[in-house]
C-alpha cells in the first residue's frame, strides 16, 4: 500500500476491506484515490473510532465517504442466533466472540482491555499513564448508567478534575463509553448539564462487577443498556439524551424532534415495572409528543392512558420499524 496507485490498480471492480485503516501512514491519501481514480472500487475502511480520532488524516474526505458506525450486536444481529437466549446477549456482551465463548471469557475481557489501551489510546491519543486511566475506566463501567460528576472520579483515579474531563472525552472519542446529555428547556426545574456515562457493551458491565450469572434485579439495568445500543445502530449519530428534574423524576431516554416534539422512551425488563411517575413530571414540562415504553416481555404492542397522555407498550422490534423509517 505504499504506492496507492500500483495496489488499487488491481482491484478494480472488487470489493475491499482494509482493517485499522489509521495504521497506514496516510490513509486519507489512499481512500482518496480510489474515490477518485478507482470507483468501481468499493472500500470498507474500518478503524477503532471515527476517522477524525486520528492525526494521521490529512484530508477529511468531504463528499468522498459515508461514515457507519458499528455497535455491538444489535437485535437483529442476534435474532441470527436461534435459541439462545436473551439473558446470555445480556451476559456476555455483544461482540461475536465474547457471545459466542462456551466458556468464561474473563481473560478475553482483559486483553480486549490491553490491546485498547496499546492500540488506540497510546497510538491516537499519545496518553502515557495507564493506571489513572484504567482506574476511571473501571469505575465508570461500575456505575454505567448512572449520572456523571468529575469530581467524583479525580480522587479515586488520583488525578485532577480537568483530567478527568479530557480522559472521559478519550473514552467517549473511541465510543467505549457514551455521553448522554439531558435534555430541558432549561427550565429552573430540570437538569441541564449533568450528563448520564453508559459503557458501550453489557459483556464489560458484567465483568466489572463480577457477574457470572444474572439475578432479575440485574436485568432491567443491562436492558436499559441494550435498549441504547439499539437506537445508536439504528440513528447512528443522532442526538440521544435523558431526561431530569431536581425531584429526582427521570425518563430513560428523549429523542428530540427535528422541529418537532420529544419523543420519550422508557426501557423496562417487564411491562410490569413501568411507573409513570417520570414520564407525568416530563409531560407536564413538555406536553406534546409521544411515549413509548420498551420491554422484553412485550410481543405485541398496546396503549394505556396516563394523567392525560397516552403511552404505548412495545418490544424492540416494533421500535425498530419506527426507528427505521424515521418516524420518531
Amino acid at each position: 500500500m505504499e504506492d496507492p496507485e500500483e495496489f488499487l490498480g488491481g482491484l478494480e471492480g472488487k470489493r475491499v476491506v482494509l482493517d485499522e485503516v489509521h495504521r497506514l501512514q496516510d490513509p486519507s491519501e489512499l481512500l482518496k484515490i480510489a474515490a477518485d481514480h478507482h470507483p468501481s472500487i468499493k472500500v470498507i475502511a474500518t478503524g477503532s473510532s471515527v476517522l477524525e480520532a486520528s492525526g494521521k488524516f490529512r484530508d477529511k474526505l468531504t463528499g468522498r465517504k459515508s461514515q457507519v458506525w458499528l455497535t455491538p450486536m444489535n437485535a437483529r444481529d442476534f435474532d441470527d442466533f436461534g435459541g439462545v437466549s436473551l439473558s446470555q446477549r445480556l451476559l456476555r456482551g455483544g461482540l461475536p466472540p465474547f457471545f459466542l465463548a462456551t466458556d468464561s471469557a474473563e481473560t478475553e475481557f482483559q486483553e480486549w482491555i490491553d490491546s485498547y489501551w496499546a492500540k488506540d489510546i497510546q497510538e491516537l491519543f499519545r496518553l502515557e499513564r495507564r493506571g489513572p486511566f484504567a482506574k476511571l475506566l473501571e469505575l465508570l463501567f461500575l456505575q454505567s448508567g448512572g449520572m456523571f460528576e468529575a469530581t467524583k472520579f479525580a480522587a479515586p483515579c488520583e488525578i485532577s478534575r480537568g483530567t478527568v474531563g479530557n480522559y472521559l472525552s478519550v473514552l467517549e472519542a473511541t465510543k467505549v463509553v457514551h455521553v448522554i446529555r439531558p435534555f430541558s428547556s432549561r427550565g429552573p426545574s430540570e437538569i441541564v448539564s449533568a450528563p448520564k456515562v453508559y459503557a458501550f457493551d453489557t459483556g464489560f458491565v458484567c465483568y466489572f462487577r463480577g457477574w457470572d450469572r444474572l439475578r432479575p434485579e440485574d436485568m432491567g439495568l443491562l436492558w436499559e443498556h441494550y435498549l441504547l445500543n439499539e437506537m445508536q445502530s439504528l440513528l447512528q449519530e443522532r442526538p440521544v439524551n435523558y431526561w431530569r428534574d431536581k425531584q429526582g423524576h427521570e425518563v430513560d431516554f428523549i429523542l428530540a424532534g427535528r422541529g418537532g416534539h420529544p419523543t420519550a422512551i422508557e426501557g423496562k425488563w417487564k411491562a410490569t415495572a413501568f411507573d409513570p411517575a417520570g414520564l407525568c413530571a416530563f409531560r407536564k414540562k413538555h406536553p406534546d409528543g409521544v411515549n413509548w415504553v420498551v420491554c422484553s416481555d412485550v410481543s405485541k404492542g398496546f396503549a394505556r392512558s396516563y394523567g392525560g397522555f397516552t403511552v404505548r407498550f412495545c418490544g424492540l422490534g416494533e421500535l425498530r420499524s419506527l426507528l427505521r423509517v424515521g418516524s420518531l
